[in-house]
């Protein structure tokens, strides 16, 4: 790798950790003090990460298309300067509108500046070549909950959460934004798709519906369901199954390095693997893990299988689009794509609780369980209809 792509790939993964620290994970620290001061229900505050994403899900496809003429990097630094202004409004927060209106105006940041935007940008600036950029950029991501919930649980006992939100906005303004100005492709235009070497996969058109793109967003709808599902409710149904509070976090904590490990993995292989195999890897072992769960299997071994999943999953939904249709669309489609996993991560919350209130924490890992198998399901789908290609014979 160049040092220019080194400098972008490590630029582009603090921006991660903090962006998605400040954004989607920074409830799960906050929200117990925020209750405590505010006298607001869960209920009402989860309908703030409900409603950034259902504003990332609406803005997504928008940005994909922005970052198809520029390249991203003024779209990144505008995401930096949105998610910093959410998070001053957030920490001023002291009515219900103004709390929604900061989350509102956070998911349009979210929108702009995390992975399917810097996917984005690095598919512009590398082509074919970025599936190995796009791996490592989400190592980086993947110690986002590492780093930022002991950062944030810190601030808040330190300074309180108002002040941990302004906290952020800071590091966003004076450091992430920056950041982007400086280390980010300058260029606006995107090079012609270079001709398949033979034996790998011909790019395919855009239409504005293929079996393909459908095989793709079936499986990415549901595992972000399960995944925000998971994320917010977890503590709730592990403890219901007899877990103490304190084991219950224990566990969840090896996630997040189950998915770091699994995408090193992923990184040592060198990308001599066609991306559909990364996709069935990652959705055969959520699946596992959903079911270890469920079948009573020490919650430690099915979460370390579920993370290395999930974070599988976050590599093959950026390179497998890449690959399947090809650079000169691919900021585009990666915009389209985002939208309804966005927005299923918007409903997500809601789901979980309702699923939980009305059946029950053990139906609801059993539902859960269930429906980890229609992204395995998808994944062969999409399997069978590359291999009838034959695309995928004996390349990386």
């Amino acid at each position: 790798m160049t040092a220019s792509r080194t400098r972008v790939v490590s630029a582009l993964g603090v921006v991660q950790i903090f962006a998605w620290g400040s954004s989607y994970y920074l409830m799960a620290p906050l929200a117990g003090a925020i209750a405590e001061e505010t006298g607001w229900g869960q209920a009402l505050i989860s309908a703030g990460v409900s409603v950034g994403l259902l504003m990332s899900g609406l803005a997504a496809p928008g940005v994909g298309r922005w970052i198809g003429r520029s390249g991203g990097r003024t779209t990144l630094c505008i995401g930096m300067a949105l998610i910093a202004a959410g998070l001053i409004l957030l920490g001023l927060s002291h009515a219900v509108w103004l709390y929604l209106i900061s989350w509102g105006i956070l998911g349009l940041g979210m929108a702009a500046g995390l992975y399917d935007a810097a996917f984005s940008v690095l598919g512009a600036a590398y082509g074919r070549t970025a599936r190995s950029a796009i791996t490592q950029l989400t190592l980086w991501g993947g110690f986002a909950s590492t780093v930022c919930w002991p950062l944030s649980a810190w601030l808040v006992e330190s300074v309180g959460w108002r002040s941990t939100c302004l906290v952020y906005a800071a590091v966003h303004l004076f450091g992430t934004l920056p950041l982007c100005w400086w280390a980010l492709p300058r260029a606006s235009g995107l090079r012609e798709p270079s001709q398949s070497a033979p034996g790998r996969t011909s790019p395919m058109p855009v239409r504005t519906v293929d079996f393909r793109f459908l095989c793709i967003v079936a499986a990415g709808v549901t595992l972000t369901l399960l995944a925000t599902i998971w994320s917010i409710h977890m503590v709730t149904i592990l403890t219901s199954e007899g877990y103490t509070l304190a084991a219950a976090i224990a566990v969840g904590t090896l996630i997040g390095p189950s998915q770091v490990g699994a995408r090193v993995l992923e990184m040592i292989g060198g990308g001599r693997h066609h991306p559909i195999w990364t996709m069935l890897a990652a959705t055969l072992l959520v699946l596992v893990g959903f079911i270890g769960l469920n079948l009573g299997v020490p919650a430690a071994a099915a979460l370390v299988a579920y993370g290395s999943g999930n974070g599988l999953w976050s590599i093959a939904r950026g390179a497998l689009p890449l690959v399947l249709y090809g650079q000169e669309k691919y900021a585009t489609l990666m915009g389209r794509l985002a939208r309804p996993m966005l927005l299923a991560g918007a409903a997500a919350p809601t789901l979980g609780a309702l699923l939980i209130d009305r059946f029950g924490a053990e139906t609801t890992m059993a539902l859960l369980s269930t429906a980890a198998v229609l992204p395995l399901a998808m994944a062969v789908l999409l399997y069978v209809d590359v291999m009838r290609t034959r695309g995928i014979c004996g390349s990386g």
